[in-house]
């Protein structure tokens, strides 16, 4: 084996980088290995046709938390992000649009188009929405209670359960609820119009190969909104230079602490040694000890490809292996001629600068996920459309523009044995042909585009069946069980073996979470600075 290390983390995803930055400031001894060559996982950017360059395969920020921001300094780095002036903008079928944000005011007026129930009881809404956000947003950054540790999982458990012990009875059964119920239900129980309930329900279906009206896609909704953009809870932006400027100061910041970042790099096998890990091996067959190997990689990929069945306890295994993966996720990014325009309202205008939703209601939604599961791609698939360059000009020439367009349904594995290498064009036309029905000449604009089939996803980025939250955010996999029972606290089922990404609570986006909870998990086992870490 080469030198050792205190800890190697598999996979330069931007929880990779926090973890490292954590631990390196405590004074340990930390290499990433990342297989590709450039550093970032999924939150990156490329150029991908000559001029253009955009975000690959994450490209919004929300939920990147301020905790992560502020101990890593990005902002001194040069991290910046432009707020959406409105969150989404939603064409509808008749010719109408709803503007969902700007303001609960404006939210109101727009609302009174469709409903002036629903802009009456917006307020409330938001409130219960916030209250419950509010208490997710404490929970995040702290470890869940571990099945399995005797007192102080019923110690961790009342700690973290007090919070939502303390709400009143009314917010408990909104808790309640956003856990359990479908997004339909849920919103039914609020809202009358479809176009106000699919500027919500849209959130439950991001990344998750679901429909509206599949039990527990409510919290879903909920995930994607306890986020926040300069302090501003619930708001999303543009991160200037794309997702990747994001990972590319943290890889500054990781380097300036000594942290060591090795591309090319992947992984082929965490070694093992009497029940403990103690290092990896490369593809190549160099051979890197570690007191602790840390995977910011998916469950699925760790412990399906990574470890030996033989290593693992036989319940684990057959466990783990039952973890639900796969998500509906189509990713492209678009190099256009000129903006769009949208049939309901054409000329260019701050609506252009937010989530432009081509999903106009829960029944759209449903049908979309009805075609995926017996088709393998929607007939008409929920599209979301981002155009960074507005407010960016580093990424687009002159008076030209990049589009990323975030996609669903799409199976994760195609029935009758077809497969993404052979359909992934045809796919993208209907993509294209969805656009064109809301917004006439859009086919026209396009310069080039590059694709991301769910098969895509997974081989350049590692997300099995294309997941981007790692696993199924049902409920069955959250929190404490989040990515099994006895392991909801970043450590894995063998000594030294930790896990550090989106297959741990408190799930997918970029968050930063998952990083700065596991490396927190493991000072603590090693050390008293840990300890006092783990208890602020």
């Amino acid at each position: 084996m080469t030198k050792r290390y205190d800890a190697v983390i598999i996979g330069g995803g931007h929880n990779g980088l926090v973890c490292a930055f954590y631990l390196a400031q405590a004074g340990l001894k930390v290499r990433i290995l990342e297989r590709r060559d450039v550093i970032g996982g999924a939150a990156v950017t490329e150029d991908f046709h000559p001029g253009f360059r955009n975000s690959v395969a994450s490209y919004t920020v929300s939920l990147l938390n301020p905790k992560v921001i502020a101990d890593m300094r990005l902002a001194d780095h040069g991290y910046r992000v432009i707020e959406r002036p409105y969150s989404n903008f939603l064409p509808q079928d008749d010719g109408r649009y709803l503007l969902l944000g700007g303001g609960l005011e404006k939210t109101q007026a727009e609302f009174r188009k469709f409903s002036n129930h629903d802009a009456d009881v917006l307020p409330q809404y938001y409130d219960a929405l916030e209250t419950v956000a509010d208490v997710l947003r404490d929970l995040s950054l702290k470890a869940p209670p571990n099945i399995g540790d005797g007192v102080k999982t019923l110690v961790d458990a009342a700690r973290q359960g007090r919070r939502l012990a303390g709400l009143p009875l009314e917010k408990q059964r909104d808790v309640l609820d956003l856990f359990v119920k479908s997004a339909r239900t849920f919103l039914d129980g609020w809202f009358e119009s479809e176009a106000v309930k699919a500027a919500f329900g849209f959130d439950a279906v991001v990344g998750n190969y679901a429909s509206p009206d599949t039990p527990g896609s409510a919290y879903v909704l909920l995930h994607h909104v306890f986020g926040e953009v300069n302090g501003k809870k619930g708001a999303w932006g543009h991160c200037v230079g794309g997702m990747g400027k994001i990972t590319e100061i943290m890889a500054k910041v990781c380097g300036d602490l000594g942290v060591e970042i090795s591309l090319e790099s992947p992984v082929e096998k965490v070694l093992v040694d009497g029940g403990r890990a103690v290092g990896v091996r490369l593809v190549g067959g160099e051979e890197i000890a570690a007191d602790r190997v840390i995977a910011n990689v998916g469950p699925k990929l760790l412990y399906d490809r990574m470890i030996d069945a033989s290593d693992l306890p036989a319940d684990f295994l057959r466990r783990i292996r039952a973890f639900k993966a796969g998500s509906g996720t189509f990713r492209m990014n678009v190099a256009l001629s000129e903006l769009p325009r949208f049939s309901s309202l054409p000329e260019p205008g701050e609506h252009l600068q937010s989530g432009i939703i081509i999903a106009p209601t829960l029944d759209y939604m449903d049908r979309a996920f009805l075609d995926a599961k017996q088709f393998g791609m929607s007939k008409r698939p929920i599209v979301e459309m981002l155009i960074p360059s507005i407010v960016d000009d580093s990424l687009a020439p002159p008076s030209q523009h990049v589009a990323s367009l975030f996609c669903q349904q799409f199976a994760p594995e195609l029935p009758d044995g077809r497969r993404w290498d052979d359909e992934r064009e045809t796919a993208a036309d209907v993509i294209f042909d969805t656009v064109e029905h809301y917004a006439p000449g859009f086919k026209a604009s396009v310069i080039a585009r590059q694709i991301h089939s769910p098969l895509d996803l997974e081989r350049k980025f590692g997300l099995v069946g294309g997941d981007i939250m790692h696993g199924h955010m049902s409920l069955d996999q959250l929190w404490s069980a989040r990515p099994m029972l006895g392991h909801g606290a970043y450590r894995g089922p063998l000594k030294g073996l930790y896990m550090c990404g989106a297959g741990t609570h408190p799930g997918g986006g970029v968050t930063g979470a998952p990083g700065h909870n596991a490396a927190r998990e493991i000072l603590a086992d090693n050390s008293f600075l840990g300890r006092l870490m783990r208890r602020a």
